[in-house]
Formats: C-alpha cells, structure tokens, sequence
C-alpha cells in the first residue's frame, strides 16, 4: 500500500487488489476515515477460495485454495475492468507470493512486476531454489522440481554467493513453519511463484544498497525502493495510507509525549505472533521486572489472561498502534520485535535497538542479520523448559539499554536508510526509473 501511494505520488492510478478476507478487516480498520470514493487508489477483492469459516492461518491449506481459485477469477476480474472502465489495467504489481498473477498478465497481453515484502536477502535465496537442490543445501526426491520436499539435508552454514554472509540452513525460511505437511506445500507453491520471474523485467524491494549490497548485486534485476513508510499529514496527524488490519490506538502517542525521553520499552509483534499463556506470563513479568515505562501491543483477537503483577505496573497496552509514529517518538528507548522486514525497516529509520524475539518465517534470519550483520540488537535465549524467561528478558533489556555503541550504530544507519528515499538518492533515483518505465 505504501508503494502504490508513491505511485500515486507520481500520477498513477492504482486498483488494489486483496483477497476478500483481508479486505473487510482493511475496510473494518478504516471504518471511521473519509470515504474513499474519490481516492486514487481503489480498493477491490477476490475469494480466495476458502469458506468464511476456515482457518487462514493454515497456511498450507491457504496455498493449495489460492493457486485453484484465484488466478481465473483475477483474469476475469481485469477482462472486466478493462472492458467496462476508463482506466485500463496497463501493468500488474504482484507480491512475489501471488506470483501466478503474473501468467495471467502474460495471457492477457499485460506487463508485470514483481513486489517482494522481505529482505532482498530471501529473494535471493529462493530465487536461487535450484541451486540449493544442486548442491545438496536443500533435499530433492524427485527429478522434477515440484517432487521436492525444499528441507535442508543436514545442519550447518552455506552461502548463497561470496558477496553474501553465511547462513544458517535453520533460516530457511519455508523449512521452518514447524509442520512438515505444511512445509511441503508452502514450498511447491513457492516454486510456482518464482519460476514466474522470468516474465518481469524488475522485482521490486523494500530495502536500499546501503543494507543489502551482496543480495543485491547478486540479483541485478531487484530494484531497492525503500525504505517504504507510511505518510502522515503533519497538519492534523492523520494516515494517508490505508493498509492496515486493526483500527489503531492513538490514545499511546498522547501517554508517549508524559514519558521521559528514550525511557520507554516498544513491544510489538506483528500480526501472525502467537504465544501460549506461559509464554505471555513470562513476557508480561519480565517487562513488570525492568521497572521501566513500556508500550505492550497486544491484539484484541488474542484473548490472554494478564498475571496479577503487572495490574500496578508503568506499562500501557495497546490492541493496535500507529507504529511508525510511536518508533519515531523521542520516548522510545528500544523495540522489542518478532522481526518482520517491515518493523525492521520502521525501526531502523528511527535509529532504534532491537531485542530480537523472531517466530518463524524469515524473522530467524532477520535476527542474524541484526545481531550479527548490523549489530544493533540483541537475541533472547530458551531456558530449559523451552520458554525465553522472565529473567531473560529483563537481563537482555538492561543489556541492551546500556550499550552505547549499539545506540551509536543505530542512529548512524538510520541516517544512511533515511538518505534513500531524499530526492536525487538511490530509492528515489529506482522509482522515477520505474514509473518512466510504466509510462513508455
């Protein structure tokens, strides 16, 4: 959504297109804005072939109804368009795991892109499938492609080019969703969405040069155009961007502005996180044990029961927030984050230290890459009964608090991601190269 509102920034018109599921909490979350009738981005929806009662969050389920049902009723969807409406569909900007829309394109005479919300890093890593399967990184059973299983054979590190950092085989990210039959189909249903890359021309990132020069150089044709963030009217502090799940709680900001500067704990952790009731006991005791001010987002769909402790604390909790407004706050001392690229990206643009909690997915190698690559956070360790401890997270936060170079670093990239989006600068320099490209 941030991307198509710079396209519109530069006189593109957009028809966004969700699934039927994710577009009612968008218009839900929106309820209480101005209408949209006149907005240039319009908002429209497809089934994704499942009931109104199934579960989204099994994901291989997800995959196999997506691949069935929606590439005919897109093709459908932008047959009509184009019969019915003045403003024709004249290219197709397609998350990278909608990447079957691209054929559809291809069918109907249309150009496309490709849009990867993640590091440029896992692009090249599942851009590189086959190279993994040649080289025994990955396990194959089959001589064709989609016989795969996509888990890593043994344990251990491997690189993907000389100009890239190892990594570790447990980050690979669609090996480690924790249930093996989903796996399997998250992975082949990948494979059929990379080998559309062959039909675009750019896959667009939301990263910069600066982050990422080994992925990028390795892979020529993903185009950097971040960092990719929100925008705000400064007259009155209202969204012009409208992707969002939840309604968001702007009651934080005014407890943010009666905080100390750089005093308060930022925890978030996205819209897929889930924890067991002992784990959220240790989360909620831990923040209780730092005797600091934090700022908890804890979703409304989540019903979890708070331990008596924290009834008195100095904490507020939050169903949902405006997270770039709230990491850009000068009260904000550090974010404690499952990891996602896009609360890395937030993050970093606000010179802000991570304490890294990853799920699954991507985040594991997102939490290297912080800790490791950048050093500008710290991870968190399981104690013997496989929970990240009260005491952990209390140690891990002062750790980090007190770490004036961790700090240093963070604001010094903050100044180098930021430049990018600057007239004349790289991310800048890539979208005017792409909208001339999509007006010749």
């Amino acid at each position: 959504m941030n991307f198509s509102q710079k396209l519109v920034d530069h006189g593109c018109k957009i028809t966004f297109v969700n699934t039927e599921f994710i577009h009612q909490r968008l218009m839900s979350s929106m309820a209480k804005q101005e209408s949209l009738d006149d907005s240039p981005i319009k908002l429209v929806s497809i089934p994704d072939g499942l009931g109104l009662d199934d579960d989204r969050s099994d994901l291989g389920k997800l995959c196999d109804a997506i691949l069935s049902t929606m590439p005919f009723i897109l093709e459908k969807l932008i047959e009509d368009i184009n019969l019915n409406d003045d403003d024709k569909i004249t290219c197709i900007v397609a998350d990278v795991i909608m990447g079957w829309a691209l054929e559809v394109g291809s069918k109907l005479g249309i150009k496309g892109v490709q849009f990867w919300t993640a590091s440029a890093t896992m692009f090249a890593l599942q851009y590189n499938i086959p190279m993994l399967i040649e080289d025994g990184i990955i396990d194959s059973n089959a001589p064709f492609l989609f016989g795969t299983e996509g888990f890593p054979i043994t344990k251990g590190t491997f690189q993907i080019s000389p100009s890239m950092p190892a990594m570790d085989k447990g980050a690979i990210w669609w090996s480690n969703i924790y249930d093996p039959t989903t796996e399997k189909k998250i992975f082949k249903y990948l494979v059929h969405c990379m080998q559309n890359s062959n039909l675009t021309k750019w896959s667009i990132c939301n990263t910069t040069y600066e982050l990422e020069p080994g992925a990028l150089s390795y892979v020529p044709k993903l185009l950097p155009v971040g960092p990719l963030l929100r925008s705000y009217d400064n007259t009155n502090g209202t969204v012009r961007s409208m992707g969002q799940f939840w309604e968001e709680d702007y009651s934080c900001i005014n407890w943010l502005n009666q905080q100390p500067p750089c005093s308060v704990l930022y925890v978030a952790f996205g819209s897929f996180t889930l924890f067991d009731q002992n784990q959220f006991n240790e989360l909620a005791l831990g923040l209780d044990l730092t005797n600091r001010p934090f700022l908890w987002v804890v979703r409304q769909d989540k019903k979890m029961t708070y331990p008596n402790e924290l009834l008195g604390s100095k904490g507020k909790i939050v169903g949902w927030s405006p997270q770039l407004k709230v990491l850009s706050h000068p009260a904000i001392a550090c974010f404690v984050s499952h990891c996602g690229w896009n609360s890395i990206m937030e993050g970093l643009c606000n010179g802000v230290p991570f304490l890294c909690w990853p799920y699954f997915t991507d985040q594991l190698y997102n939490k290297s890459y912080i800790c490791d690559e950048l050093k500008i956070g710290l991870g968190l360790n399981l104690d013997e009964n496989g929970l990240v401890s009260r005491w952990e997270i209390k140690k891990k936060l002062n750790q980090l608090l007190s770490d004036e170079q961790i700090r240093a670093r963070s604001l010094e990239l903050k100044e180098m991601v930021v430049n990018n989006v600057s007239e004349g600068s790289g991310s800048s320099n890539n979208i005017l190269r792409f909208v001339e490209w999509l007006k010749s």
